[in-house]
Parts: C-alpha cells; sequence; structure tokens
C-alpha cells in the first residue's frame, strides 16, 4: 500500500518538474522555506490543508491532484519500465496542454 506521504511527494517533484522549477523557486511561490519543501518531498513533513493549497496553487494544479495515484505504482508488482513509461505518457500531456495554452 502506497503512503499519502509517497504520493505526495512524487506528485510533488513531477508537477515541479514538469514545470521546470527548483525547490528554492516552489518555496518562493508558497512563501516557506527550501528545508520545508525539502522535508514534504522526502516524506519527513505533512502539510497542512491551507499548505497544500498554497503548494497546488504554486505548482498550478488543483489540490486533489496532489494525491492522484494514476500512474503512480502501488506495489513493487510492476516494473520499472512500466513506471517510466506511464511516467513518460504523463509528462508528455501535462507538456502538451501547457504548450496548448500559449498564446503564440
Amino acid at each position: 500500500m502506497t503512503s499519502l506521504r509517497s504520493v505526495l511527494a512524487f506528485n510533488m517533484k513531477l508537477q515541479r518538474q514538469v514545470l521546470g522549477i527548483s525547490q528554492e523557486r516552489l518555496a518562493r511561490r508558497v512563501n516557506t522555506s527550501t528545508h520545508y519543501i525539502g522535508m514534504i518531498e522526502s516524506e519527513k513533513k505533512f502539510p497542512t490543508p491551507e499548505m497544500l493549497e498554497r503548494i497546488a496553487a504554486a505548482l498550478e494544479i488543483d489540490a486533489p491532484a496532489l494525491f492522484s495515484t494514476k500512474s503512480y505504482p502501488s506495489s513493487k508488482a510492476g516494473t520499472m519500465a512500466e513506471f517510466q513509461e506511464a511516467l513518460i505518457g504523463d509528462i508528455t500531456q501535462a507538456l502538451s496542454y501547457r504548450i496548448s495554452k500559449l498564446k503564440l
């Protein structure tokens, strides 16, 4: 069984990668410390509901998306290749969405 902390940490890191921002930049957007963001992403801290909303807004997603397990491996049964394929698909989808929103 996957923990909420693991799902949150994974999704925060993934969305930061999609946006191309560092922990430091996210911390500035959320008005917190880089250390605190690192603690959440290393599963050592769990944010309050208010902080979750601030993090989601800074990551440009809805707060419930921070807990999505759509492509998150729920057990060791899946292979790394399957996981990477799902991850690439999610990143591609997110990038396509962001590109479609650009006003060229």
